[in-house]
């Protein structure tokens, strides 16, 4: 419970030192919905080993890190809840125009006001959600 500020700063300077690369390598905003998206729609086919490439590295690296180092993720096991928790975030990042990764990562940084909003909104969203899944109704 000490370290918890620790993951959650390695955490975000993993995620936003992958964002910069990214930008600095392809001329392009990180966005893991729009290179998810891309794969799923045909969209993106073109360069389809880079994208895969940036999917293995968003999964396997946090995956490595959880071998190497380590502890108990806070997930729950309810796989109904993992899977519908994922269709719908996939949903509201289609609605969004972006994810975390691309409003509140890249478009913060680049003080892009619609990505503030949107930020605010999911943020907000994800608070109240976990306030009635997990402390009202105790699915999670």
């Amino acid at each position: 419970m000490m370290l918890d500020w620790f993951w959650g700063l390695a955490g975000g300077l993993m995620i936003g030192s992958a964002g910069s690369v990214f930008l600095l390598y392809n001329g392009r905003v990180m966005g893991a919905s729009g290179i998810i998206g891309g794969l799923v729609d045909g969209t993106g086919w073109s360069n389809w080993a880079e994208r895969l490439v940036f999917l293995v590295g968003l999964v396997g690296v946090p995956y490595l890190l959880w071998l190497v180092i380590g502890g108990e993720t806070h997930l729950t096991t309810n796989w109904f809840v993992i899977m519908l928790a994922g269709l719908l975030v996939g949903i509201g990042a289609r609605l969004a125009g972006g994810c975390t990764s691309g409003h509140g990562v890249c478009g913060i940084s680049r003080l892009s006001l619609r990505s503030i909003v949107a930020t605010l909104i999911y943020v907000l969203a994800g608070g109240l959600t976990i306030a009635l899944l997990r402390h009202l109704l105790g699915v999670i």
